[in-house]
């Protein structure tokens, strides 16, 4: 177990990072800043040059791998860092210099057992992609098939852990501050960072989530996923087919190809409407290098790649979802504020009627807007200016969802500037409502839960007996006292009189500037 002290001196070392970016500048010149925090940001820059603007996602980008993910999920937080840092770090590239190639082959081999030349033909040394978690090479298989190879880095796993541990250490010590810094649940922020990325950390996980994507999608014939070598993929390698296309981030080589970009914006809206109201599961990491254009002018699909951060959503939530986006287009504020209630997302004290005017304030402003003021970045933005006022907890499963949106919104308005994200989502999302909620589909939901229910009963009646045997047998096992062993409480002696006289004075400063390092104030 890391010690406190160690938990520290990382925090400040990456507090002079941010320094030299200019990123803890907004914390000092907040009034609502602890004293202590203060006094931490300037240890911190102490000596360091600080650029007039600051430059977020440069600082995370230079911290490492693990920053860079939590960037990317601060990123989903403007109500946590402000809106300023939220959009800078919406760009933050997810690359890093790469590994050399002999540390790649010996990574390849050794999770395989078999020489590289038996996998691959050729495969080049030069990688086509280095992100923070793996590296992308082209190759070619024997049978002739060209494919792209995706590695991890050598040793990623175990940095993560490191770092993940004292951002879990600071989030904790936050939280326990309570009022403001609890209701932003700083450590269901770390959480999902977590999860997310521990199954980035085995590739045969995002195999199988490509594979998943691919069935749900494949009635949608503008939209496809590549095919995946399950032969040569593993938990540290995956191999799949290789795409050759337009990247969408290539407008102009869009365009001199002959492609519709209003039509390819509008179908890209609607295939991200698909993913998440229709089937639940979405590609949420949707920027515009993840995607390309294949095909002619006449019938062009979208190809998606890199399938490490996927959204899961149920289908209450969807339901939901869908009724809040279609109250929020249609002006039905009433509705949309019965749904908070009934999700439990506006604690009850407060009241229907007077949300409803909350969101209506956020709404209003945009209805009757020209095309091009028109945002759900700016929905978002609003909604979480109220969500302070009623007590609203954030929703964690929902973050990957509001990061999404915003990125297929940018994506969208950069093939089409002039789209209306509105008036492409809203017949989607009223057709899918009625099919979902209308009365032959209320019928079928409750005949198939009535049904379900009922077969469950024999296996219900099972458990009861196994949990309440007949009287006979050996008695169940009193539960055993908790006795501390000695070594263990050794060691936490040993750690305690340095890294907690140390904790004293810095520990609650630290927690609470890793959380809010990128605000503005």
């Amino acid at each position: 177990m890391t010690s406190t002290a160690k938990h520290i001196w990382r925090l400040l070392k990456w507090g002079r990072v941010l320094a030299r970016h200019g990123a803890l500048r907004g914390i000092e010149n907040d009034r609502n800043a602890p004293a202590p925090v203060k006094r931490l940001c300037r240890v911190a820059r102490l000596g360091a040059r600080q650029p007039v603007d600051p430059d977020y996602a440069g600082a995370f980008q230079d911290i490492g791998p693990a920053a860079i993910k939590l960037g990317q999920a601060l990123a989903t937080r403007p109500d946590l860092v402000g809106e300023g840092p939220a959009r800078n770090l919406l760009a933050l590239q997810d690359s890093l210099p790469p590994v050399d190639f002999a540390l790649i082959r010996n990574q390849v081999e050794s999770t395989f057992g078999r020489s590289l030349e038996t996998l691959f033909t050729t495969i080049e040394e030069a990688p086509v992609g280095a992100a923070s978690i793996a590296q992308v090479h082209r190759a070619v298989t024997p049978d002739g098939r060209a494919v792209a190879v995706k590695v991890l880095r050598p040793g990623i796993r175990e940095q993560f852990a490191r770092d993940v541990e004292t951002y879990e250490w600071a989030a904790a010590h936050l939280e326990a501050l309570g009022g403001e810094a609890a209701r932003l649940r700083p450590r269901a922020v770390i959480d999902n960072l977590k999860r997310w990325t521990s199954r980035e950390f085995d590739l045969r996980r995002e195999a199988a989530s490509a594979s998943e994507l691919a069935a749900a999608m494949r009635g949608i014939d503008d939209y496809r996923v590549p095919d995946i070598d399950w032969d040569r993929t593993n938990g540290s390698v995956m191999t799949v087919e290789w795409i050759d296309g337009i990247k969408m981030s290539n407008i102009a080589g869009l365009v001199e190809a002959g492609y519709d970009l209003p039509a390819l914006a509008r179908r890209l809206v609607i295939t991200f409407l698909t993913q998440a109201i229709s089937c639940g599961f979405f590609h949420a990491d949707m920027h515009q290098g993840n995607l390309f254009v294949q095909g002619g002018p006449e019938h062009p699909t979208i190809v998606a790649i890199d399938f490490g951060i996927m959204g899961r959503i149920n289908r209450q939530a969807r339901l939901w979802l869908a009724e809040i986006l279609y109250g929020l287009t249609t002006g039905n504020y009433r509705r949309v504020a019965e749904i908070h209630f009934e999700a439990q997302y506006v604690p009850s004290y407060h009241t229907v009627e007077e949300f409803a005017t909350a969101l209506r304030a956020v709404g209003e402003p945009m209805r009757g807007k020209p095309v091009s003021e028109l945002s759900v970045g700016q929905m978002l933005d609003g909604l979480f200016a109220i969500t302070r006022d009623f007590d609203m907890a954030v929703q964690p499963h929902l973050l990957l969802l509001q990061k999404t949106m915003v990125m297929v919104e940018g994506l969208a308005t950069a093939l089409d500037p002039d789209i209306n994200m509105w008036d492409v989502a809203s017949p989607f999302v009223r057709d899918w409502i009625r099919d979902e909620l209308g009365p032959e589909a209320v019928i079928v939901d409750r005949v198939r839960e009535d049904l379900d229910t009922l077969l469950r009963l024999p296996s219900l009646v099972r458990r009861i007996e196994e949990r309440f045997p007949a009287k006979g047998g050996a008695p169940e096992q009193a539960p055993l006292p908790e006795i501390e062993i000695i070594w263990e409480r050794r060691t936490r002696e040993s750690d305690r009189w340095g890294g907690y006289a140390l904790a004293a004075t810095l520990g609650g400063a630290a927690a609470w500037g890793l959380t809010y390092l990128t605000m503005l104030g």
